[in-house]
């Protein structure tokens, strides 16, 4: 029997996981209207907790108050480059002008940016509590305990690092990094949670062979990794482009991408195979309802949205509404797809005497 204490944890490090897609969502949105610069400066935005809502209510002067800021900022986040040996990566920061060009004043972008902070500021809360709430596992699985901090620190060096994607104006790999790190903390909220669930059941044995599944499985986690860095890559490319013709004629920015958009549609294409693939060996391998094939129904569910949702992107001129539901979709398929490896990692095959 599960203790009360134990119950909480999993309820809330389950709120967090889901917690955790909507910032993903709400940054989706943001980069997808271009309202990564819709606050200026961070945490506050336009100096205030509460955001203006019209030119009147901004304050004086504020222009040269963000850039230099943002110089002092930058120079820090140089040095600190620097020290990691990326001495050409810190240059480029020194040296690049359109990171001090200020964006002019849209109260839309403004609380687009504003509201996505929030969405942040809760996971943290809400990331906390899971820490905390951790401790119920101090004797039995401390694991629990080590990693639910862990990811409190990683969640401190991701407000750190959104911090420096607006004193960057929203320079491109910075912002792929941050997005990078977003999955991290998914993965370690991912883990705690089925270990949780996990601890006081025995592992699922059934009477047919497993390691093809767990390898395979894992080969598809990989290229879906390397797929969402593509995207950001292709997402990188697209905002390059729509800033150069000031965000006009958008029905030609995929034209313009170049072979990063091939690469990312070919490997489109082995990820769906390889998800369908996986998706065939789940259900020759369980029935009823086992966990891994309702999780694999759902991973099914959540390609073929993927697969509409690119098509969208492609042939409908990049849509808004298309790329926030890609990034969120994408990284549904990615939590799906490690916690039935989780799942599948603790069954055995039967083996008889």
């Amino acid at each position: 029997m599960i203790a009360k204490s134990e119950s909480r944890f999993i309820r809330i490090n389950l709120i967090t996981i889901i917690a955790t897609l909507v910032v993903i969502l709400a940054g989706g949105i943001v980069r997808s209207t271009g309202s990564g610069m819709g606050c200026p400066d961070w945490p506050k935005c336009f100096d205030q907790y509460i955001p203006p809502t019209s030119v009147k209510q901004l304050p004086p002067d504020y222009e040269t108050k963000y850039v230099e800021g943002r110089k002092k900022k930058n120079e820090k986040f140089a040095k600190y480059l620097e020290s990691m040996g990326k001495h050409q990566l810190a240059d480029s920061i020194r040296k690049d002008q359109s990171i001090l060009v200020h964006e002019e004043f849209n109260a839309a972008k403004t609380w687009t940016e504003y509201v996505n902070r929030l969405t942040g500021a809760i996971l943290g809360i809400l990331l906390l509590l899971t820490a905390i709430f951790s401790f119920a596992y101090k004797k039995k699985a401390k694991r629990i305990i080590v990693l639910s901090w862990l990811n409190i620190l990683v969640v401190g060096y991701q407000a750190w690092l959104g911090s420096i994607v607006v004193s960057t104006n929203l320079t491109q790999w910075v912002v792929t990094v941050h997005m990078l790190l977003a999955l991290v903390i998914l993965g370690i909220a991912i883990y705690t949670y089925n270990y949780a669930k996990q601890l006081h059941k025995e592992p699922t044995v059934i009477m047919y062979r497993i390691m093809w599944l767990k390898g395979f499985l894992l080969f598809t986690i990989v290229i879906s990794i390397l797929q969402i860095i593509l995207g950001t890559e292709v997402r990188e490319a697209v905002d390059s482009i729509a800033k150069s013709l000031q965000y006009n004629g958008r029905n030609t920015w995929v034209g313009k991408i170049g072979s990063v958009f091939s690469y990312h549609r070919d490997l489109a294409i082995l990820v769906g195979i390889s998800n369908f693939i996986v998706y065939k060996m789940v259900i020759d391998r369980f029935s009823g309802k086992a966990w891994p094939l309702i999780t694999a129904n759902y991973l099914m569910i959540t390609l073929i949205v993927q697969i509409v949702s690119g098509f969208l992107l492609s042939y409908l001129g990049l849509p808004p509404y298309a790329q926030a539901i890609h990034i969120l979709f994408s990284t549904i398929m990615f939590s799906l797809q490690y916690y039935l490896y989780l799942l599948v990692y603790r069954t055995k095959t039967y083996k008889t005497a």
